[in-house]
């Protein structure tokens, strides 16, 4: 049973497979012929590999730049990191996660086919980062076993749908249609950032994408080479802080300070430019491969595909995001140590994912400067949720680690509020009005 549950795991927590599933049953239901189908199966796999090596890269440079940031600054506290937390849960709850997660998707599929919410959440590993909390947080509840399995999946299909269903007014702002959704479970900093760009932009926002850069430095439109001389920039100005003692001892195995700064911020603009090219690749085969799935199965459906998909559209707005989200994640740390409060560490990889697509949505509302202070208040999200967070999650709460991403705080808020209110019936009773309340049709106004 367990080797079962764990190939299960295996296979949908990888967004790769799990992607190139969906693209072949949808070619499969349009009757494409086998060389359209092998095509279009391949390269969504592949393309989703590409991301995720991107991702990769991505984060290999980024831990070291945290390890320098804390060292510098002599600051310790809670660093939020879906991974670190996950692999902390799973030797207690593994089993029910793989089971909350399987049954979590069959109920996002169901809520697609028979009611308005057409989003079919397809970021594997995110749905199991949110399982493993909700199998957390049902536990803590008092549930046993079998019913916490049952209002975890419950709760996990609900999360998976109104997750993208939230974001997308601001997806069809951003991409100028309406065929694909944003499967990642930070909407809710997302949609504030766009919000907040809207209030911040004025009448005609001048996009990031439009920065009009002097002749001579025209080479900073090419967005690869100012990621890379932009993060040249921040390693260095942390390295020296941080000192060539503690790096060359700790981080980088004897090489020169400088070099190594100099490498990882390359690594960096190299997993950009690597995931944009995966993002291409992706969207060119598994819009029209989800179109069998739409027309077949679940009418009228769109994929929510994970985060990096919308970093094509604002490339200059992604890193303007990652310093701004950074920025309202030491603004919040400053705060929490002045309140003496627990202190939530800026993780460096969550700031980054989630501060770029805020930033891309603040500017898709309000230009430049929605991109700043839009991206700038989720970082603040993502830093107080988690001290709101923690009460709830039982023993994981006094770890040193914790989830990191807007949709995870609200969530398990939301839930573990409810358990500490009411109890498990205070869950079912809420789960029960929420699947009741997202079956009611829903009418459009008569237009005269």
């Amino acid at each position: 049973m367990n080797s079962v549950l764990t190939t299960l795991v295996d296979i949908l927590s990888q967004p790769a497979i799990l992607v190139a599933m969906i693209a072949l049953i949808g070619l499969i239901a349009q009757r494409k012929n086998l060389s359209d189908t092998m095509k279009g199966t391949t390269k969504t796999f592949v393309g989703f590999l590409v991301i995720a090596a991107g991702a990769g890269i991505l984060e290999t440079s980024l831990i070291p730049f945290g390890t320098m940031f804390q060292e510098a600054f002599n600051v310790a506290g809670v660093v939020p990191n879906n991974e670190a937390i996950v692999a902390l849960a799973l030797n207690e709850y593994g089993s029910n996660t793989a089971l909350i997660m399987f049954f979590g998707m069959i109920v996002n599929i169901l809520i697609a086919r028979f009611t308005r919410f057409k989003y079919i959440f397809l970021t594997g590993h995110h749905a199991l980062y949110m399982a493993c909390m909700l199998a957390v947080i049902m536990a803590v509840a008092g549930f046993s076993t079998v019913p916490q399995i049952a209002a975890g999946a419950i709760a996990l299909g609900i999360i998976m749908t109104l997750s993208p269903a939230i974001l997308q007014p601001f997806m069809r702002k951003l991409t100028g249609n309406d065929n694909v959704a944003l499967g990642h479970f930070s909407a809710v900093g997302y949609a504030v950032s766009g919000l907040v760009g809207k209030a911040v932009g004025g009448k005609e926002p001048t996009s990031t994408e439009k920065i009009n850069f002097p002749k001579g430095l025209g080479f900073l439109r090419d967005s690869t080479v100012s990621i890379a001389l932009t993060m040249i920039v921040m390693y260095f100005v942390v390295a020296i802080a941080a000192g060539p003692t503690f790096i060359e001892a700790e981080l980088s195995d004897g090489t020169n300070f400088l070099v190594f700064s100099l490498i990882q911020a390359g690594n960096f603009a190299a997993g950009v430019f690597v995931i944009l090219a995966g993002v291409r690749l992706v969207l060119a085969e598994i819009v029209p491969a989800f179109k069998g799935i739409s027309t077949k199965l679940v009418p009228n459906a769109k994929p929510a595909l994970d985060v990096p998909i919308v970093f094509t559209y604002a490339p200059n707005a992604v890193l303007i995001g990652f310093f701004s989200s950074f920025a309202g994640g030491l603004f919040s740390m400053i705060f929490m140590a002045l309140a003496g409060s627990t202190i939530i560490l800026p993780g460096v990889v969550p700031h980054f994912f989630t501060g770029a697509a805020a930033g891309v949505f603040g500017n898709a509302m309000g230009g430049i400067r929605g991109a700043v202070a839009g991206s700038f208040v989720n970082g603040i999200l993502i830093s107080f949720l988690p001290v709101f967070l923690l009460p709830v999650l039982g023993e994981l709460g006094f770890a040193n680690t914790t989830f990191s991403d807007a949709d995870f705080g609200v969530g398990g808020i939301f839930f573990g509020s409810l358990a500490n209110f009411g109890g498990p019936i205070a869950i079912v009773i809420s789960l029960i009005v929420i699947l009741l309340l997202m079956a009611i049709p829903f009418k459009k106004k008569a237009t005269a």
